[in-house]
């Protein structure tokens, strides 16, 4: 009952740590955009390695169409977030980033053809209400901000729900360590066309000690989160994973805290505490259906079970 959630939960976070690496990063001298190339560069070097290790069948291409949308996706996410940190402060692009819970509730609700339960929409409201005062941005004119900054950073947040739900989606005759490599490579190579593919040639990523970033950016912004939501959010669905993928921010603020000695203020720990609490409900108030729901997958597997042993 509890496993797929909080599988869903330590992918968030993981990508909560991203943002923290990339400033320390850019503190060693190197752009957003090599970082961010490092990043995918590395990420599909650690994929190949574990699908040669763990991968015991022949590498199946079925459902390919599926993952090279997830991986354009993944890389989309990173691309349009980078390029609304040009526009904004780095907590206000958090918060616009912060809007996939909505967008993703909303195409669910738009795929399912079905209106949110109640405590989904409880949820999503304090979550919601917990954004803003844990971004620290409460005092901040938003009437002096560019256009494009709201447009890139919306764009940003529509593209990491639309990878929620396709990375979501289940491909037959395939491992998680295939898909991975798969998702992975279109990744790579959708921010090497708009980032900086120059840093493999020029000796940036492996002279000027650029891999050591990207090594920690390739686990835990594309190995950790794509190969857990891969296996968690077919279980939990896409409305209750972009709830519980709500705990990236809290952990953005406190990883930054940590590793950064940023200052964290009484206003911020209040939000933090209102996001967690948001997150919690659902899970905690709605046993019995997602009880009920594990219990139907396992029924259902079981018989497939018995069909094939017949």
């Amino acid at each position: 009952m509890y496993l797929y959630p909080l599988l869903v939960v330590i992918a968030a976070s993981s990508f909560g740590i991203v943002s923290t690496i990339i400033k320390l990063a850019m503190r060693s001298g190197f752009s957003v955009s090599e970082a961010v190339t490092s990043q995918f560069i590395i990420g599909f070097c650690i994929a190949v390695c574990i699908s040669l290790v763990t991968n015991r069948s022949n590498f199946s291409f079925k459902g390919v169409k599926i993952l090279l949308f997830a991986g354009m996706l993944t890389g989309l996410t990173n691309i349009l977030y980078g390029h609304s940190l040009n526009f904004l402060s780095a907590s206000l692009a958090v918060v616009l980033l912060f809007q996939f819970t909505w967008i993703g509730m909303l195409i669910s609700c738009i795929i399912k053809r079905q209106v949110p339960s109640r405590i989904e929409f409880i949820s999503l409201i304090i979550l919601v209400a917990g954004t803003i005062p844990a971004a620290g941005i409460i005092d901040v004119d938003l009437s002096q901000i560019p256009f494009q900054g709201w447009l890139w950073g919306l764009a940003a947040a529509l593209c990491y729900s639309l990878f929620l739900y396709v990375n979501g989606k289940t491909t037959a005759s395939m491992t998680t360590s295939n898909r991975l490599v798969l998702v992975s490579f279109f990744a790579f190579m959708t921010t090497a066309a708009f980032q900086s593919p120059e840093i493999i040639w020029n000796g940036t990523l492996f002279n000027e000690g650029l891999w050591i970033y990207g090594l920690a950016l390739g686990l835990f912004g594309m190995i950790i989160p794509v190969f857990l939501f891969t296996i968690a959010v077919p279980k939990v669905g896409l409305g209750m994973s972009s709830i519980l993928s709500a705990v990236e921010l809290p952990i953005a603020v406190m990883v930054s805290v940590i590793l950064l000695s940023e200052t964290v203020t009484t206003l911020q720990i209040a939000g933090i505490v209102t996001i967690v609490i948001g997150i919690s409900l659902p899970t905690l108030l709605d046993k019995d259906g997602l009880l009920k729901n594990v219990k139907y997958k396992y029924r259902k597997s079981d018989k497939v079970a018995k069909g094939s042993s017949i």
